[in-house]
This record gives structure tokens, sequence and C-alpha cells, in this order.
């Protein structure tokens, strides 16, 4: 048999959850079991990789120490990549202890989540342990809590070794019917090799290199023949432009197939409208060409294709619905 620990605290040498491990680990090599534990501060630059060590495993303690809230970052990470890059069918055989200490309110809370997130992964958890500990002195100079935790140890070997049958969780049952999650299909060592890749930080970075070069492309390409930029919807806006008196504002469209931005500055009876570039306008709205060229033929508001969510703005909501009163595009 074989278990490993998963310890996702920072490694200080008065976490009681190192004291209880410690211990465990013991009881566990006392009965052969074959242990290795991961210690996750010291390898959070590869914690992607982790999921590929449950292949052998065939029960794992998730150990955690809550500090101030919840189970910390590094055991949140270590779930994250299990859920993105685990074998789901290997997880669904392993029996998953939690074992949380801490030295703050919420240990029972943060031993659910272990609980809670193992199952919805499709593993079999079983018997744990939490605890409130506010000076790790006390788990060495008390002798009930040493026996305690080694009844524990044990109780957790006998689950795995048993193989203890427990009833469906109900959270699985609803996660098939109404999670919305992304899946993509890959075999166990493609997804291995992908978490390879996001744990490799060159890597990482060269993609992101290689994606704004070809942005860069594209926007290059999106250019008319002559190298300047489109002209489309400028005419409609300057023909269309009714001038309310006293009213200033800068709009910025964020239009799809555009390399550049399409700015608008009104100044009482001044109007400017030109794709270029604008620090800070008063609204910002993203919106589809389909969408604009509807709203500049006048089969739709600019303030019903908010509404309608077909488009969406950030800034000032006033300044947005006067831009159906200062531009008025008929049918």
């Amino acid at each position: 048999m074989k278990i490993n620990i998963y310890y996702g605290g920072r490694g200080l040498l008065d976490d009681p959850t190192l004291y209880v491990l410690n211990k465990m680990q013991a009881v566990f090599e006392e009965l052969n079991v074959n242990v290795e534990r991961f210690n996750l501060h010291e390898l959070k630059n590869s914690i992607t990789t982790l999921p590929q060590t449950l292949k052998e495993a065939d029960g794992i303690i998730l150990a955690t120490t809550v500090e101030w809230y919840g189970i910390g970052g590094y055991m949140q990470q270590f779930l994250d990549a299990c859920w993105l890059y685990g074998d789901k069918e290997k997880i669904s055989t392993i029996y998953m202890s939690p074992v949380v200490m801490s030295t703050t309110y919420g240990e029972r809370e943060a031993k659910l989540n272990l609980r809670v997130a193992w199952e919805i992964l499709g593993g079999l958890p079983c018997t744990g342990m939490c605890g409130y500990i506010a000076d790790s002195a006390m788990l060495e100079i008390n002798d009930e809590y040493s026996n305690l935790i080694e009844k524990k140890a044990e109780n957790i070997y006998r689950s795995i070794n048993q193989k203890m049958v427990s009833f469906p969780a109900s959270n699985q049952a609803v996660k098939q019917k109404v999670a919305v999650s992304k899946t993509i299909n890959l075999t166990p060592q493609e997804t291995e090799q992908l978490s390879q890749y996001a744990s490799d930080e060159d890597y990482v970075q060269q993609q992101k290199e290689d994606l704004q070069e070809l942005a860069s492309m594209f926007r290059g390409m999106m250019k008319t023949k002559d190298g300047k930029e489109s002209n489309l919807f400028i005419n409609e806006f300057k023909e269309n432009f009714k001038p309310q008196a006293g009213f200033s504002g800068t709009y910025k469209f964020y239009i799809n197939n555009q390399s550049k931005p399409l700015i608008i500055d009104v100044d009482t009876s001044q109007l400017e409208v030109y794709y270029g570039e604008l620090e800070k306008a008063d609204v910002e709205i993203h919106i589809s060409e389909e969408i604009l060229s509807g709203a500049v033929a006048g089969r739709m508001s600019f303030q019903r294709a908010f509404m309608a969510g077909e488009m969406t703005m950030k800034g000032d909501f006033r300044i947005l619905r006067t831009l159906d009163q200062i531009f008025t595009f008929a049918k």
C-alpha cells in the first residue's frame, strides 16, 4: 500500500499540522505502508505537475493549517491542478483523508472544503481529523492527543486497506447535471504533458510573446491597402451629429475586427471621430461590428442595445444615454 501526504502549510517549526503528520507517518510506516510526503511550499513552482504523483497512490492525506482563513493558497493550487490536469479515472479510485489543524477559527470548515473538493473531483473521501491547537507544545505534552492521532492514523489505514464503501455524494450527481465547464478531451499522457508545460515559466512566457506577435500581425492585416486605418462608421457619426448645448463627453468604441478603438470626442458643437488611442474616455463601449451597423442604420438605439446585452459599457451611464440624443440615426 502507498499513501501520499500533501502538506499545504508554510512549514513553520511550530505548525501543529507538521507534528500530527509526523505522528501519523510513523504509524503508517510501522504498518509497512510506503509513505511519500510532498511539501507544497517547497514545490510551489511545480505544483501543476503534482497530480502525476497520484498514479501509484492507494490513498492520500490532504493536510493544511488554518492560520487566518481557509485551506491556504498552496493547497488550493494543488486542487486546481488536480481538476485541470489530474487523471480523473485514477482519482476515482483514491481514498482521501483531510487533516486540518488550526491556530485560529475555521478548522471544521476547511476539513469539509477538502472533503467536498475531493468528492467533486470524483475521489473517495474517508475519515479525517481536525482540531484547534493554539500552541503546538500542547500536542507534545499531552499523551491523550498522541493516542488520538495514532488511532486516527490506524482508522485511515483500515479504510484504505479494506476499500471501505461509502454512499454516493449528492454533489457528484449535481455536478454531472448542472456544472458548466470547458473540458478538453485529452488522454492522461497528454494531460500530464500539458501540466509540465504549464509549470515551465519560460514556455509560458514564450507563448505570451508569440500571442503578442500574432496580435500585431493581425492588426497589420486589418489595415487598408493604402496603409491607413479603416474609416468605417466615421462618416455616419459625422453626418448625424446633433449638438446639445453645454454637453461634452468622450466615447471609446472597441469594435471587433478593428485594430484600434473608434474615438468620439464631443465638445458642445465640436466633434472629432477617428480610430486611435485615448488614455481615458468618459464611456468605454464593447460592441460588434454587426450591432454597431444596426445602430448607425437607425434600427436600434445604443441604450436598447445595452439593455439587451448586445453591447457592454464602462463609465458614466448618463453620458451613454446622451449618445442617442447627439446622434440621431434615421432609418
